[in-house]
C-alpha cells in the first residue's frame, strides 16, 4: 500500500511549474521537478521518498494527478505510473546532497544555447546575483557551473555526474547538460526557484553579452 503524497509537496510542484512556464523555461512537456518527502517507508533509508512529476506532463498545467512517488533508486511506489525520464538525475542529487529538499530541471533558450558552446564548465563572474548562491556574500566572486555531455542513457549520465562529484571542493549552484537544460537544487522549492531564477538571469546576460559586437 502506498502512502499519500503530502498536499504541500504537490502544491509546491504545481506552483513551480506555473512559474517556470511563465518564463518559457519548460516548453511542451520539457522539464521535471521533485520534492524530498519526510519519513521513512519500511526497508528504506530516511528521506528516501521523492515526489516527482510524471512523464509527458506539460509543466504549466500540472494538477494533483501529475505527481507520483519514487524511492532514491527511482523505483515507482505505484508501478502503474511512469515518472519523468530523468528521474535518476534527481535521485543522484538527493543521494549526494542530503540537505537538498527540492530539484528543478528546465530548458531555457539561454541554458541550452550556452551549454552547447561550453567546455566542461561555464564561468559566471562579477554578477550581483551571485549572492543568491550559498557562501557568496559578494558579487566579487567566480562560479564554475559544471557542464555534462548529453546522453539518452540516464543511468550512464548519472554515473558521469557522480564521478565529477567525487572531486568537488565547493558545491555548485547547479549543472548544465549540453544542449539540453539545467538542474538546480536547494533546501526547499522556494529556495530552488530563487536559485534557478538567479542562474537563468546570469545565463541570459551571458548570452546577450556574447551577441554584442
Amino acid at each position: 500500500m502506498t502512502s499519500p503524497i503530502p498536499d504541500a509537496a504537490i502544491q509546491a510542484i504545481i506552483r513551480a511549474g506555473r512559474r517556470m512556464d511563465r518564463f518559457n523555461w519548460v516548453p511542451a512537456t520539457a522539464g521535471n521537478f521533485s520534492v524530498r518527502l519526510p519519513g521513512r517507508p519500511s526497508g528504506h533509508q530516511p528521506g528516501g521518498r521523492i515526489a516527482i512529476t510524471r512523464s509527458g506532463q506539460h509543466k504549466g498545467f500540472l494538477d494533483e494527478n501529475s505527481v507520483m512517488v519514487v524511492d532514491l533508486e527511482g523505483r515507482a511506489e505505484d508501478p502503474a505510473l511512469r515518472p519523468s525520464a530523468e528521474t535518476l538525475l534527481h535521485c543522484g542529487i538527493y543521494r549526494r546532497f542530503p540537505e537538498a529538499g527540492a530539484v528543478l530541471h528546465g530548458h531555457s533558450i539561454a541554458n541550452t544555447v550556452l551549454s552547447r558552446a561550453a567546455g566542461d564548465s561555464l564561468a559566471l563572474e562579477g554578477y550581483e546575483l551571485l549572492k543568491a548562491f550559498p557562501g557568496l556574500p559578494t558579487h566579487e566572486a567566480r562560479v564554475e557551473v559544471p557542464v555534462f555531455g548529453n546522453d539518452q542513457d540516464i543511468a550512464r549520465l548519472q554515473s558521469v555526474v557522480d564521478a565529477r562529484w567525487k572531486d568537488l571542493t565547493t558545491i555548485p549552484p547547479g549543472y548544465l547538460i549540453r544542449g539540453h537544460g539545467v538542474y538546480v537544487w536547494a533546501r526547499d522549492m522556494d529556495a530552488a526557484l530563487a536559485r534557478l531564477e538567479a542562474l537563468e538571469f546570469m545565463l541570459e546576460c551571458e548570452m546577450q553579452e556574447r551577441r554584442t559586437p
